[in-house]
């Protein structure tokens, strides 16, 4: 069977026929050909494609698309201004959080859905909210400081 799906999906209102049990994952590259949320391990297991819906994170490849009817959902696309890299983008790029890259999309929505509940986190703070990521590249001091890093830019 197939349904409509009706949501905002990085700001933009959208309505597809899609399959029932499509996942999101699937949604996002497939049909709305946004390929920045990564497919990992296809299980809940690595966090390589952690989106946010609702402004809190979530991994895509265990959610079905049809349970995002009517929710705002926003992918790594979303978060670059104007052309020019977010707050957290930079700061996995300037920390040098980012090795191979593959977790990095993950890693930066699950960091901003920490920063937006929690501006101004401590290390044990960012280590619990990115608990759900893996990287297989780096030992998550980089990462660590690249979060830490966007939280002292977005500061007031």
């Amino acid at each position: 069977m197939e349904s409509t799906l009706h949501l905002t999906l990085n700001g933009r209102r959208r309505g597809d026929l899609v399959p029932d049990n499509m996942l999101l994952v699937d949604y996002l590259r497939e049909v709305a050909a946004l390929t920045g949320t990564k497919i990992g391990c296809d299980g809940g297991e690595c966090g390589a494609c952690t989106v946010l819906v609702d402004g809190r994170p979530r991994h895509s490849c265990l959610t079905l698309a049809g349970a995002c009817q009517g929710r705002h959902v926003e992918t790594i696309e979303s978060l670059e201004e104007g052309g020019r890299m977010a707050a957290l983008q930079r700061g996995f790029h300037e920390k040098l959080g980012a090795q191979c890259g593959f977790c990095t999309p993950g890693m930066i929505m699950a960091a901003e859905g920490l920063l937006r509940a929690t501006p101004d986190p401590g290390t044990e703070d960012i280590r619990a909210s990115m608990a759900s990521n893996i990287c297989r590249c780096t030992g998550y001091i980089k990462i660590i400081e690249a979060v830490q890093a966007a939280a002292r830019e977005l500061a007031p």
